[in-house]
């Protein structure tokens, strides 16, 4: 990895882990009910996926044009995991040493939103009875959850990371 990749990817890693830390606070003191708020999610995915087509063009521009696949993969990536491992840092001190409360708070509402949406669906009874009984078993702010979480954001952000590697990677000299 040469110098301009890997100086671009722990930037904007730390750069996207502190403005998932900046949403994070952000919600976290404004309100908790912001955590089931679905048009943040889109916002942040919106977001992200911004500051990843940003690294890319600014990499590529910086190395002249010349951007190979397994370059622009590796980028993106390294950029992607050092912001989650910031934002899952931040999520695991947050709600399990400063507020534990704050996760019992959130877990009730997002079941209670989880309930409003199945009622919506007109689902059964016995299947909100059912997806609450799981919800309440599956602490997501606690420690473990939050870990699981974050390997599943990094395959995300790997698939990704492909997707925009085939974009934004240089043509080969046949293709010239």
């Amino acid at each position: 990895m040469n110098e301009i990749t890997k100086k671009n990817s722990i930037t904007f890693g730390i750069l996207t882990g502190v403005i998932s830390i900046l949403i994070t606070s952000t919600m976290y003191l404004i309100d908790l009910k912001l955590f089931t708020a679905w048009w943040i999610g889109v916002l942040s995915i919106v977001l992200y996926i911004g500051i990843g087509v940003y690294l890319l063009s600014k990499t590529k521009k910086e190395l002249n044009g010349i951007f190979p696949f397994k370059e622009a993969f590796t980028t993106y990536f390294l950029s992607a995991v050092i912001g989650i491992a910031i934002s899952v840092i931040f999520n695991i001190i947050l709600f399990n040493f400063i507020d534990i409360e704050a996760k019992d708070v959130i877990q009730e509402n997002l079941i209670e939103f989880q309930v409003d949406m199945l009622k919506k669906f007109n689902t059964p009874t016995s299947a909100i009875k059912e997806a609450v009984a799981k919800m309440e078993e599956q602490k997501q702010f606690d420690i473990i959850p939050q870990i699981k979480g974050s390997v599943f954001s990094i395959l995300f952000s790997a698939i990704f990371g492909l997707i925009l590697a085939a974009i934004f990677k240089s043509k080969t000299q046949e293709q010239f």
